[in-house]
């Protein structure tokens, strides 16, 4: 079993960037199809990004598009999101989660495997 810690949040003002980064531990990330999910407080947790095992494809929630860019690096262990031009309403907790699924989902159901989350605040 895998266990994912989260890392690289925390406070910006808008339009600046974050890069998250979300590391693997227990059993090689490469055999999971990873994603990052967001949680604002008061609201459901939200798909934001998600990648292959091998990093051949990703896809990404509109609201997000051509802002944040999910990464990984199986040699590291390590999958990534770099957010940039970051606005209010992305202030959340933004979770790490990995899939035995070989394929982009988005459903929270299909992901087992889940970080405890980093806190990204984004001022006005």
């Amino acid at each position: 079993q895998v266990q994912l810690v989260e890392s690289g949040g925390g406070l910006v003002q808008t339009g600046g960037s974050l890069r998250l980064s979300c590391t693997a531990s227990g059993r090689t990330v490469s055999s999971y199809t990873m994603a990052w999910f967001r949680q604002a407080p008061g609201q459901e947790r939200e798909f934001v990004a998600t990648i292959t095992r091998n990093g051949g494809a990703t896809y990404s929630a509109d609201r997000v598009k051509g802002r944040f860019t999910i990464s990984r690096d199986n040699a590291k262990n390590t999958v990534y999101l770099q957010m940039n031009l970051l606005k209010p309403e992305d202030t959340a907790v933004y979770y790490c989660a990995g899939s035995n699924l070989n394929t982009l989902v988005v459903r929270t159901s299909a992901y087992a495997y889940w970080g405890q989350g980093t806190q990204v605040n984004v001022s006005s």
